[in-house]
């Protein structure tokens, strides 16, 4: 397979991902329970599970590897950042004064995963 058409189909992974968690965070804060509708309770687990797999192709096929790589390394911390306070923030019996902050880490988190990949640095090319 292409390693630009997995790189894209990668980033396009990125953002469906970004999106849908964008999306189930604002329905949570606002209220309204987004478990409800089959799509969104299905649908990012089937794109994060292509979005890992386009990953590790990637890594393989670049021979580019977490803990070797630093700038691997480091979106691999901000990921499990990312997913920790995502499921904080996603928690259905969480209060708003917990859920709020871990949303707002949880993107925080995953841009700064996003500023690494783009500019293969764990500092984003600052330090």
């Amino acid at each position: 397979m292409d390693y630009l058409a997995v790189k894209h189909a990668h980033v396009g992974f990125v953002y469906v991902s970004i999106t849908l968690f964008t999306l189930r965070g604002l329905m949570q804060l606002a209220g309204i329970d987004w478990r409800r509708w089959r799509v969104l309770k299905i649908l990012p687990h089937v794109n994060d599970t292509l979005l890992l797999t386009a990953a590790i192709w990637l890594a393989v096929t670049s021979h580019q590897y977490p803990f070797v790589a630093g700038w691997l390394t480091a979106k691999v911390f901000g990921l499990s950042a990312y997913i920790g306070f995502g499921m904080v923030a996603l928690r259905r019996d969480a209060p708003l004064r917990v859920r709020l902050p871990a949303f707002i880490a949880a993107l925080a988190s995953v841009g700064y995963v996003v500023g690494v990949a783009l500019t293969r640095s764990p500092t984003w090319g600052l330090i």
